[in-house]
């Protein structure tokens, strides 16, 4: 009797691992993704800590559908470096085209995990580019980061907008007793 071919199982920690080591291998922290979040949410909540910071980036990361995101923009970048993809793709994400749009698409595949304000957060720090996307977006050292400045920002503004539902429904339960879940029940 033949071997049954065993069926296709995804280890979920292996991927987790890639995510944050490939994140790691091309140059960014989760201190400079959260740093990121800070700037988005400092002026909503003053008191918003660095660790609440981090712990939110995190807990984006973990997400299966960011992780994807991740992965495949990341490995995109790298191909483009090796030189590996066909023209004109190849010189569209060499050159980071202004009219290539797919780096964003796949950024708002993430934001898109927390709902409708991380298009908000989204835009306005892809447009800001403090911190990492400052240096991500620096064409000078030779590295391709057409899809990585978004992927960061999209985590960051997700991140962001985790904390604002949070927050909201801290406020909610301290004022009512009670969040707009309970409410719809």
């Amino acid at each position: 009797m033949a071997d049954a071919k065993i069926p296709y199982s995804l280890n979920s920690k292996k991927v987790a691992e890639a995510t944050t080591n490939l994140l790691h291998e091309r140059g960014v922290t989760m201190q400079e993704i959260a740093e990121l979040v800070m700037v988005l949410q400092k002026k909503y909540y003053p008191n918003l800590t660095m660790e609440e910071c981090v712990e939110n980036v995190e807990a984006v990361l973990s997400k299966r559908e960011v992780q994807n995101a991740v992965l495949t923009g990341i490995q995109l970048d790298m191909l483009a470096e090796e030189g590996k993809l066909l023209s004109p793709l190849q010189d569209m994400l060499a050159n980071d085209e202004g009219l290539y749009g797919v780096d964003e698409i796949l950024a708002f595949s993430i934001v898109n995990v927390y709902g409708s304000i991380g298009f908000t957060n989204y835009g306005y720090i892809d447009k800001l580019k403090p911190g990492v996307l400052e240096r991500l977006n620096d064409k000078a050292d030779g590295n391709i980061h057409t899809f990585l400045d978004d992927i960061v920002g999209a985590v960051a503004a997700a991140a962001s907008s985790r904390i604002a539902h949070r927050k909201q429904e801290e406020r909610e339960l301290e004022t009512t007793g009670t969040t707009e879940e309970d409410n719809n029940l």
